[in-house]
């Protein structure tokens, strides 16, 4: 399917590396202008110049930390300084965190809270205003399959994540009248740099890693970031225009829960 988002711009946090990079080439590729967030700026310098190199339209890197509130200002009005008007935003910043939880802190909540779920919150109170006025918006929000189906060992990412689906099903309520659309997209286990710097951790090779996640995957492979891109690309569009509310696993077949 030839998918245009032709004269459509985008914010995607988290877009200089993993998921969100794929997301946003997708995107220029298809067309729009797009904004891509992130705290390192080498980072995303080297980022918008991959993006470029097949991109349709504009792309701009703007550096800062969505957890925190004056940053995401910045991050929305040099958006708009670039290219005049926000369509679409991907709210994918935020690295899994899991842990028991007799080791899970106020600070480490508090933490996960704010990159997560009121980055999400704070970006879209931005946008919402001039998506409502043209009658035309597009927002995804990226969780994971813990959001749906948690497991123990799994906080604070499992319980932001289940509060970013809550707040993606009331919005799509309150936004469908006015033409502006809210997903989900749920991630299984899908190629990322969190993944490598895991295996790290753990000091074993990433092959091994890998090997040992992909047990429970019933296609019995680690998914691809251009895959989950594909979903994004498709609900931002116009084929995907009666489409909202949802929260799709992009997952493999790995979660217990449709």
């Amino acid at each position: 399917m030839e998918i245009s988002l032709k004269g459509r711009s985008a914010i995607v946090t988290g877009g200089s590396k993993g998921i969100g990079f794929a997301i946003a080439t997708r995107f220029a590729a298809s067309g729009a202008d797009v904004a891509i967030v992130g705290r390192t700026r080498e980072t995303l310098d080297e980022a918008v110049k991959a993006i470029g190199a097949n991109a349709k339209g504009k792309i701009v890197g703007v550096q800062g930390d969505v957890g925190v509130l004056a940053d995401l200002q910045r991050i929305y009005d040099e958006t708009m300084k670039a290219f005049g008007k926000v369509d679409i935003i991907v709210n994918n910043a935020g690295t899994s965190r899991a842990m028991s939880f007799d080791k899970l802190t106020d600070d480490i909540l508090r933490e996960d809270i704010e990159q997560k779920l009121f980055a999400a919150v704070r970006l879209i109170r931005l946008v919402w205003p001039q998506m409502k006025e043209r009658r035309w918006g597009r927002i995804i929000n990226v969780l994971n399959i813990g959001a749906k189906a948690p497991r123990g060992n799994s906080a604070p990412t499992s319980v932001t994540r289940a509060a970013g689906m809550a707040l993606t099903k009331a919005l799509s309520h309150e936004f469908a009248p006015h033409n502006v659309l809210v997903n989900a997209m749920l991630v299984g286990f899908i190629e990322a740099d969190q993944h490598v710097q895991a295996a790290k951790r753990a000091n074993i090779p990433l092959a091994d890693y890998i090997a040992s996640r992909v047990k429970d995957i019933p296609l019995g492979r680690i998914g691809k970031a251009e895959e989950f891109a594909n979903l994004a690309c498709f609900l931002v569009s116009d084929a995907g225009s009666y489409i909202t509310g949802t929260a799709t696993n992009v997952d493999g077949g790995r979660s217990p829960v449709v």
